[in-house]
């Protein structure tokens, strides 16, 4: 049931109100992929079990971050049914078991068949005794003599469903290059093309020993700071360009994006020297030139004004 306190307006400068709501994430295992709720009037801290709806009824997940508010709009959240109990820690423990007799079970009839297949993941429905086997493969395999072995040895009804290398990484988790979880398997909701394009905007190699991630394909994170990268070689100037630093005259030879600066080689001695982008680009130049005299000098007066009478 709903408290008083939920949903509360928190007021803002000038009188004006903001709605507020209550979030909370969850994770189904660990390390895994976050899904938020409406905790629905609950309070919950770090490492409590509680349940949340599915299409296949509650089920049991680890609370990783603790409700808390939020002025974002958070309508259509689903919303958590509260605290497990004995009985849902209980069948919860006994769908993991299941879980791993089958993937040990099909692993064997695969070997057993000598199909190029590699399980990726099981899923089971208890209500309907159901399993989905996810697996990997090189190419289609037919798998029809092994889905009637796997039904008879697990007295169920089993699906199996072949999925990409990027679904594959997200089911199995991991460590990118970067050090931290895969974003696949902890926030990203979808995947969004990225193209080498990308990288070469960026100045990065085009090498796939480094432009890809876990999955063999290029990396999500491409994408993140692409955006960042057109803008500023829009107004930065290009390569190659003669342009005129605090320091000298010079030639661009370089960028660097996150910082914001330009690569000059300078006319005298050939010296590299870093400079902010604001000080070689053609707006800021055209500005200093027609109003910088006109700030820097103490004597300026503005031009139409006479003195008082």
């Amino acid at each position: 049931m709903a408290t008083e306190g939920r949903n509360n307006p928190r007021g803002r400068q000038g009188g004006e109100l903001e709605p507020m709501g209550m979030i909370m994430a969850v994770s189904f295992t660990r390390y895994g992929r976050l899904y938020y709720l409406d905790p629905g009037g609950h309070t919950f801290k770090v490492g409590d079990k509680v349940l949340v709806p599915t299409d296949s009824g509650p089920e049991v997940a680890e609370c990783v971050w603790a409700p808390q508010y939020t002025s974002e709009d958070i309508d259509g959240l689903p919303v958590c049914e509260g605290p497990a109990g004995e009985e849902h820690l209980s069948r919860d423990e006994s769908n993991k078991r299941r879980r791993a007799e089958a993937r040990s079970v099909s692993k064997k009839l695969i070997k057993r068949h000598t199909l190029p297949m590699k399980v990726v993941g099981i899923d089971y429905l208890d209500q309907d005794n159901v399993y989905t086997v996810y697996f990997s493969a090189p190419h289609r395999v037919d798998f029809r003599a092994l889905v009637r072995d796997l039904a008879r040895n697990l007295r169920a009804r089993v699906e199996l469903r072949q999925i990409g290398p990027r679904d594959e990484a997200r089911l199995q988790g991991g460590i990118g290059p970067c050090g931290r979880d895969l974003c696949c398997a902890t926030f990203l909701k979808d995947f969004e093309p990225v193209s080498v394009r990308m990288a070469k905007d960026q100045d990065l190699p085009v090498n796939p020993l480094r432009i890809a991630g876990a999955c063999g394909r290029l990396m999500c994170c491409l994408k993140y700071e692409h955006p960042l990268y057109v803008e500023s070689r829009s107004r930065m100037p290009r390569a190659g360009s003669r342009v005129s630093t605090p320091q000298g005259e010079g030639i661009v030879t370089g960028h660097n994006v996150p910082a914001d600066t330009v690569t000059v080689r300078l006319d005298d001695g050939g010296r590299r020297c870093a400079c902010p982008s604001a000080s070689v680009c053609s707006p800021r130049i055209q500005h200093d030139t027609m109003y910088g005299n006109q700030e820097e000098s103490p004597d300026h007066k503005p031009s139409g004004g006479g003195e008082g009478v």
